[in-house]
């Protein structure tokens, strides 16, 4: 039995017990209850008087007891087990009530802060859990089906904090402290994690977590989550199946990532793909990828590899699609140019509001780039690069939707010339208190519609628009 599958199923216990029952998944559901837990979590107001500093008194006696060399060395079943036998004889010498639930718990969250990542384990291990936010010891936030609840979990202490905000940089090659004060990281299994540490942390270290989906989340599940229509699917199927370049636009946390997944699912498998992301987030399923990731400086400020240079590389390395994971800086320019060049069906995304911000934003960071360029020069680069702009909102209800499919025409003066295909429109509410609403549909052919002719997709195009006027 392998040390990861034994951790895991040791994991996936912990998780079963915070999981909330089982549900169906519709785009909003209010969030399961906090889950209680000893030690870790906060005691419940029935908990008999002094067992808190009863458990930590056992915590440390059993720590200090412990051999931490070969205790990392032990395989994470061995070593519960042999903890909650220390733990038992503990108690027995110092006359110390202990369930047995209780000794379980405690051996899983002690075997948690030597080989993994102490109070966050149950957490990762939970799949309803999107995002963790720990703003200090004593406040852990999550967001669970798009709403965002905080847990009566707390960590010991503020170093206690920083000890795992270390092992995390660690296992990563970077390191965090008070002269390195941020950081990004990934976990193990792709999950990003954003670090910040005192002085400029005023509550104490600072842990933000943007939970890696172990499913894959294809157009099918995002049709059941009501985040789009099956007719606006397919058009967005069409887009990638004929080669459009697509920006999808969105604030932080509306799904662009997980929609430009889904996208990917249409490129066909003889094409070469190249990715470009800060932090690897992608989960394309083709075989044909290579998957490049940013590199920050070392402590002596040298090393660092910016998406810009890892743009420039990828034109090198014959890709018949660049996907951009995010594109926020001077790469912009560079991913016009493949865009303009050749690289036909290549996608990204982006941080607006809107449509229209999507494109000044764009326009604002080729200019970051100090290459001169007069304003309609860099307004014709967009007009040629660009077919369709997708806009993905999280709403007040929790739920993820595509609020607008925009091609982008061309431009009429200075002024970007832009027609919805698909924009969903606000009716009220349902009985639950979710957004209710439509996409009204723009059946007019778009400007790309040769494109569509060539790949053979006109009809099906013009056949999902029909559908979704239904």
């Amino acid at each position: 039995m392998s040390n990861e599958s034994a951790f895991g199923r040791r994991r996936a216990a912990a998780a079963a017990a915070l999981a909330p029952a089982p549900r169906p998944e519709p785009a909003m559901v209010p969030p399961a209850p906090a889950p209680t837990r000893t030690s870790y979590f906060v005691p419940a107001p029935s908990s008999p008087p002094g067992q808190s500093a009863q458990l930590i008194e056992l915590r440390a006696l059993c720590m200090s007891r412990l051999d931490a060399t070969a205790a990392t060395a032990m395989a994470p079943e061995r070593l519960r087990a042999e903890v909650e036998r220390l733990l038992a004889e503990i108690a027995d010498e110092r006359r110390i009530q202990l369930g047995a639930r209780e000794q379980y718990q405690l051996a899983l969250e002690l075997v948690d802060d030597m080989l993994g990542l102490g109070p966050l384990e149950p957490l990762l291990a939970d799949d309803t859990i999107t995002d963790i936010m720990v703003n200090g010891p004593e406040r852990v936030f999550v967001e669970r089906r798009g709403q965002i609840v905080e847990l009566p979990l707390r960590f010991r202490d503020e170093q206690h904090v920083g000890r795992i905000a270390q092992r995390i940089a660690s296992s990563v090659g970077r390191r965090v402290d008070e002269a390195s004060p941020m950081v990004d990281a990934r976990l193990a299994d792709g999950s990003r994690v954003n670090i910040i540490f005192p002085p400029l942390a005023l509550d104490g270290p600072c842990l933000s977590i943007r939970k890696f989906a172990r499913d894959v989340i294809d157009f099918d599940r995002l049709v059941r989550f009501g985040s789009l229509t099956r007719p606006l699917a397919r058009v967005l199927e069409i887009a990638a199946a004929a080669r459009l370049n697509v920006i999808i636009s969105g604030g932080t946390g509306s799904g662009k990532t997980t929609l430009l997944n889904a996208m990917s699912h249409m490129i066909g498998a003889g094409e070469r793909i190249v990715t470009v992301e800060d932090a690897a987030e992608l989960q394309l399923q083709q075989r044909h990828v290579v998957r490049l990731e940013t590199r920050p400086p070392n402590l002596e400020g040298r090393g660092e590899v910016t998406q810009r240079d890892l743009v420039r590389n990828a034109l090198r390395m014959r890709p018949d699609r660049i996907i951009v994971g995010e594109v926020r800086g001077t790469e912009a320019f560079d991913m016009l140019q493949a865009m303009n060049t050749g690289h036909d069906g290549s996608m990204s995304t982006i941080h607006a509001n809107t449509a229209r911000d999507a494109l000044t934003r764009l326009e604002n960071m080729v200019q970051m780039s100090n290459l001169g360029l007069p304003e309609r020069s860099i307004r014709s680069q967009i007009v040629g690069a660009i077919d369709l702009i997708v806009q993905v909102q999280r709403q007040r209800d929790g739920a993820r939707r595509v609020m607008q499919v925009t091609e982008l025409c061309g431009l009429e003066g200075d002024i970007y010339i832009l027609n919805d295909i698909f924009a969903f429109e606000v009716a009220g509410e349902d009985a639950d208190g979710g957004i209710d609403g439509r996409w009204r549909v723009n059946r007019a052919h778009p400007a790309f519609y040769d494109r569509l002719v060539y790949f053979g997709l006109e009809r099906a195009w013009m056949a999902a628009l029909e559908d979704g006027e239904r």
